[in-house]
């Protein structure tokens, strides 16, 4: 009898071990699925897409749109752009955007101290009601910092953000009206940073110049202005600049009568001396072309004036490269 109840129980231990172990198994089995159907619902969650953000149905004003929160004001003049690039973290990852740009370091006003959380609380209460989405809320790595930072042109320059640790708030706004609108801000105990963005394409204003148009202009204002390509600080003439100088030789053929001044004009960068032997170069180098391209010598001359003559003021990168020209002036 006692033979009996021990290979029972035995026979009992047998069979529950047996089945504890189908159990288990069945129970890695459904965690395991369950953990890949979460790790795809995850992954489609992070996924940054504009359309999917709901319309904003406020009225949002003229661009930059909003002003800072009442005590505080912007620490310099604005970086403001019609057309720029600005980078936006999207999962951690410095995306680029174009468009419409402004950046500002914000600071208290005279007599008031800054405080971050008054500038951060007051920015997403109101990007919020306004039908501003949070995209974005922490920190890129030092490996993303050094693997977009040197395709920034603005970095270092008035509002600029997107440093490795520095805490971002990316918000994104979708107007029928205004287009996409992106909005980024951080802030320390000393002051904080704003960029926004309205994005649009390029606009562009780039035309072929013609022959008919260099006559004209000689003819009504007694000289062209012309912006040929040359290689960096030399005179050689880049592809598309030959382009502009063939233009000018039809148009000198047009009018077999007309005579022409060639004079070669730079920004201020460098010394004044060096300038006006790289303006006189350029001016030979235009003219050489065109007297391979059959025009008689007899009809130009060259002369180089380097910054003597600025056309706007060179104060800034935009006005240099107007002032980096070569000009034809009608001599009869």
């Amino acid at each position: 009898m006692k033979k009996i109840t021990i290979l029972l129980a035995i026979g009992t231990v047998f069979f529950a071990c047996k089945q504890t172990t189908k159990e288990d198994k069945n129970s890695i089995e459904t965690i395991e699925v369950d953990s890949s159907k979460d790790s795809i619902t995850n992954e489609s969650k992070t996924k940054f897409n504009i359309e999917n953000i709901p319309y904003s149905n406020a009225d949002l004003g003229d661009f930059p749109f909003f002003t800072l929160p009442k005590g505080l004001k912007s620490l310099n003049k604005p970086l403001q752009k019609n057309f720029d690039i600005c980078f936006f973290p999207i999962d951690g990852i410095m995306t680029p955007f174009e468009g419409k740009l402004y950046k500002i370091f914000v600071s208290a006003e005279q007599g008031e101290q800054f405080s971050k959380r008054y500038f951060e609380k007051s920015m997403e209460d109101y990007l919020i009601s306004i039908g501003a989405v949070k995209v974005f809320d922490g920190e890129i790595g030092r490996e993303e910092y050094d693997r977009y930072n040197k395709q920034d042109p603005n970095k270092g320059d008035e509002g600029d953000m997107g440093y490795a640790e520095e805490n971002i708030k990316f918000y994104a706004i979708r107007s029928k009206e205004k287009g996409n609108i992106y909005i980024q801000f951080s802030a320390n105990n000393e002051g904080g940073k704003l960029n926004i963005l309205q994005e649009e394409s390029l606009k562009q204003t780039i035309t072929k110049v013609s022959a008919a148009d260099i006559v004209k202009d000689l003819t009504e204002k007694g000289k062209s202005i012309l912006y040929i390509n040359f290689d960096v600080d030399r005179s050689t003439v880049k592809p598309e600049g030959n382009e502009v100088i063939t233009q000018i030789a039809e148009a000198l053929k047009k009018d077999p009568n007309l005579k022409i001044s060639i004079e070669g004009h730079t920004d201020n960068s460098g010394e004044a001396t060096h300038n006006k032997k790289l303006s006189t170069d350029r001016a030979n180098a235009v003219m050489s072309i065109l007297i391979k391209q059959n025009i008689d010598k007899s009809r130009l001359s060259a002369n180089g004036y380097g910054a003597e003559k600025p056309l706007v003021a060179n104060d800034s990168e935009d006005n240099k490269a107007r002032n980096r020209r070569v000009e034809l002036v009608k001599t009869n």
